[in-house]
């Protein structure tokens, strides 16, 4: 098991870069895209470097930070960000919350997808 996170992918808008962790080259490039595009208009809207995350458990993390220095970085406009990305793209990242934990933890995607049912008729 992993012991702290493990990340994704992240954008930094002050060296103007793209990471994509190659642990997650499998796949698909529709998602790598996706998941490209969302880093770095992140950091070309809002500033400082954006990274997402799994934690221990499996759950994507969305994590931003800043410099001290930097005047123009929006940290109220970080939040609001993350919130609405989270509401437009929540397919996506349980569907990588999923793709994590089956292949990443070893949980059985059986299992996973009963508790999912089970919480969508409750």
């Amino acid at each position: 098991m992993y012991q702290e996170n493990v990340v994704l992918c992240g954008a930094n808008a002050y060296e103007r870069k793209y990471y994509f962790n190659q642990d997650f080259q499998a796949l698909p490039e529709a998602i790598k895209q996706e998941l490209q595009i969302l880093c770095v208009l992140y950091t070309e809207e809002i500033g400082g470097i954006f990274t997402l995350e799994f934690d221990e458990e499996g759950t994507l993390q969305f994590k931003t930070e800043a410099l001290d220095a930097d005047a123009m970085y929006d940290e109220i406009g970080s939040a609001l960000r993350i919130k609405q990305l989270r509401r437009e793209k929540e397919d996506l990242l349980e569907s990588l919350e999923l793709y994590y934990r089956v292949f990443f933890l070893g949980e059985d995607p059986g299992e996973e997808l009963q508790k999912k049912a089970e919480e969508e008729q409750a």
